[in-house]
This record gives structure tokens, C-alpha cells and sequence, in this order.
């Protein structure tokens, strides 16, 4: 390791792995990724098999993003002959008359300005629903919306491939390597290693998730970042070929809980979880283990709407997540410190991680980038105003 480079890239996950290669592809082949863990290591939250790639979301600001999200997959899948996006289609489901069902309309709104082209959506009926699906029970006072690229994104092998580019291109990777501050000025960025080491960076990208409000709080920012422990289970359905990814969509159920879930892909079973458990946590109370009433509930909703589904417990994994006030990305540069960049995913960036390296590739080398992320400003009044009053559940 040198000890000056011409970035420094904090965090090897999904996000840094992406950022990494995104500046050596631009031409900026003196970087540096630090990383505290050793590579690939499942305590972040860009391991595991699988996580939703969608069009349909919450707001427009997320859909102006997503066909580009797609395209950066299909540039990774192209230059390493790896599949990273399996198109299972994507179904939101909701009784109709509640909140979830005005979710459910905030996505199909969303989706309008991607008519033009060529994505493609449907509402469907419960017993639409349950034509087209029959391993779901629902009434016919179910709504649903499908779109057909929703699916799946290999987070593990999309962050091994960016890693894999990266290196190809010269990026130098130093794992089990922690940051202990950052102090910056006009003209560099000083990292200081937890081994007393010092790293000088004419820029530092700063992935870190959920470790991200500890390297901030010395440099006097705060973007009231809350972080929650959240799990995911696989389940040992005996009914394989009915969940398997051909004959069964990604899908989101919309109710008082925000339940998630998968075909069957990576594991022999199905993968569900709740979203948001409501376990707020510091890195100091946060613990690797699963908390069984979590898996208990994701389990009873199984038996209720997807009984076919259910089976034993096959593993559980927990992860947490990095929640701005308002759950929305933060994309910027860190406020009073121009040669930090930073990106803050909320428990909901992978799907665009490939897109938001180059982004944030953008704003390290020259300070703008063409993709719309005014939205995703560090200084918005979400994170600005003390006041504003958390919400962490994307409605729309």
C-alpha cells in the first residue's frame, strides 16, 4: 500500500466495489478500496444470493434511474459472461380500500413516465391473481400489480464482478484494513488507519453503510442516519417446482407489515422476510444472530397467503440497514467536505448499485453527474431540518 493515492474508496460492498471499478473504467486507475472486513464478508448487507430489481417503486424519482440501473447490469453481465439479473417479473399485492392499496397506485403512477419506452405493467384482480398464481391464497378484495422485469439481482456475484473489474483495471484492494478518521481540506482527504498508518486521497468515496455515521461524526456531520436490524429466512418448501423462478414471480405484499419474497434461487427454498422489524440498533448492539419471533411471523404469513410455500427453517440472516430520516438515498458530497462523496442506500440501493458507482465516479472526478439525483441531496430538508419527524416505510 502507498501512501498517497488518487482516491480512496471506503467499503468493499455493493456500492464500493461498483464505485471502484466505475473510476478505474473512466481512466482513474490510482485508487485504493479499504475495507475492514476480508472481501465478500457477510456482516454489510451485499451478501447473500438475492435482492429485488424492480421498475415499480414508491416515487418517479427512483423510475427516472432504473432503466439506467439495467443497463449498467447488463454492461457487467456483458464484459464477464456472469448473470446477475434473473426476470422473474414483479407482483405488489394489497387489499384494496387500505394504505397499502394507495401504495400500490404511488407505483403504477410511477411507472407511467417509463410508458414511452416500452415498459410494460398490469393491474390485476384477486381472482386474476389467483388464475395466473395459484399457490396464492387471496380474496377478491386483492389488488395486484405486476410488471414483467421485476426479478432478482445476484448481489453476491454482481459485488464479486465489480471487484473482479475493478482489479483487472489496476484497483488496488487492501482487505481486513480499517479506517479509523478521516480529515479533510480544500485539496486532499487524510485517512488514518486503525494500524496508525496515514492514506492521503485527492478524493474519498465513502460506501460504508452502516458504519458511514461513525466516519462522519468527527467531521461534524450528521445526516440522522438511524440503523435497523433486519433478517431474511429460507424456507424448505417441499413444492419446488411450483416457487421455482419460471413459474413464480418476486413478489411484495403491501400491508400493515411490508412483507417480501423470492422464488426459489440460490438455496433449495424459498427466500421472505418482513421489511422495516422496527429493531433499531448502534454497531455495538447489533448482533449476527436472528431473532426467532421475526422468523415466526415471516413464517405465519407464509401459512396464510403462501401455505404451499412454507416449510422448515432452512437458515436466517440478518443485516442492517442505513436509514436516512426519509428512507430516500443520500448521493452527494458530503456537506462542508468537497472531496467526500458519499452514498447512503437505506436498506434499498442494490438494485442500483452498478448505476450509483458510476454516479458517485462522477462526483468524485468532476463534481456533477448527468443522472437526476437532486432528490438524493445530503442537504434536503429530510436530513437538514431537526424536526422533521422520521419515516422509514416508502409510501410514496
Amino acid at each position: 500500500m502507498k501512501t498517497s493515492y488518487e482516491h480512496v474508496v471506503i467499503g468493499a460492498g455493493a456500492l464500493g466495489s461498483a464505485a471502484a471499478y466505475r473510476l478505474a473504467a473512466a481512466g482513474h486507475r490510482d485508487v485504493l478500496v479499504l475495507e475492514q472486513y476480508e472481501l465478500g464478508h457477510g456482516r454489510g448487507a451485499s451478501e447473500d444470493h438475492s435482492r429485488i430489481i424492480r421498475h415499480a417503486y414508491h416515487s418517479p424519482v427512483y423510475t427516472a434511474l432504473t432503466p439506467s440501473a439495467y443497463e449498467t447490469w447488463a454492461e457487467i453481465e456483458a464484459l464477464t459472461g456472469l448473470g446477475l439479473v434473473l426476470r422473474t417479473g414483479g407482483l405488489d399485492l394489497a387489499v384494496a380500500g387500505t394504505p397499502g392499496a394507495v401504495e400500490l397506485d404511488a407505483y403504477e403512477a410511477s411507472l407511467r413516465p417509463l410508458a414511452s419506452s416500452g415498459v410494460t405493467w398490469s393491474r390485476l384482480s384477486g381472482a386474476e391473481v389467483r388464475e395466473r398464481w395459484p399457490q396464492w391464497r387471496v380474496g377478491d378484495d386483492v389488488v395486484g400489480l405486476f410488471q414483467p422485469d421485476g426479478g432478482i439481482l445476484d448481489i453476491r456475484r454482481a459485488t464479486a464482478a465489480h471487484i473482479a473489474l475493478a482489479r483487472g483495471l489496476g484497483v488496488e484492494f487492501a482487505p481486513s484494513t480499517t479506517v479509523a478518521s478521516l480529515a479533510s481540506s480544500s485539496t486532499s482527504v487524510r485517512v488514518t488507519l486503525e494500524s496508525g498508518a496515514i492514506v492521503d486521497a485527492g478524493s474519498v468515496v465513502l460506501c460504508a453503510a452502516s458504519w458511514t455515521p461513525s466516519l462522519l461524526a468527527p467531521l461534524g456531520v450528521d445526516l440522522g442516519i438511524r440503523l435497523s436490524q433486519e433478517q431474511v429466512s429460507y424456507f424448505a418448501t417441499p413444492h419446488l417446482r411450483a416457487f421455482a423462478p419460471d413459474r413464480f414471480p418476486m413478489w411484495i405484499w403491501h400491508g400493515e407489515e411490508f412483507f417480501y419474497g423470492f422464488p426459489v434461487y440460490g438455496e433449495v427454498a424459498v427466500k421472505a422476510a418482513r421489511d422495516l422489524s422496527g429493531r433499531y440498533v448502534t454497531q455495538s448492539t447489533r448482533t449476527t444472530e436472528p431473532d426467532p419471533a421475526e422468523t415466526s411471523l415471516v413464517l405465519d404469513f407464509l401459512r396464510e397467503r403462501l401455505p404451499d410455500a412454507a416449510g422448515p427453517e432452512l437458515l436466517t440472516k440478518t443485516c442492517v440497514y442505513d436509514l436516512p430520516p426519509d428512507r430516500e438515498f443520500i448521493i452527494d458530497h458530503v456537506p462542508g467536505h468537497p472531496r467526500i462523496v458519499t452514498a447512503v442506500g437505506g436498506g434499498h440501493a442494490g438494485k442500483f448499485a452498478s448505476l450509483i458507482g458510476r454516479i458517485l465516479a462522477d462526483l468524485a472526478t468532476s463534481g456533477s453527474t448527468p443522472y437526476p439525483i437532486d432528490a438524493f441531496r445530503a442537504d434536503r430538508p429530510a436530513i437538514a431540518d431537526p424536526s422533521f419527524v422520521p419515516i422509514h416505510r416508502l409510501r410514496g
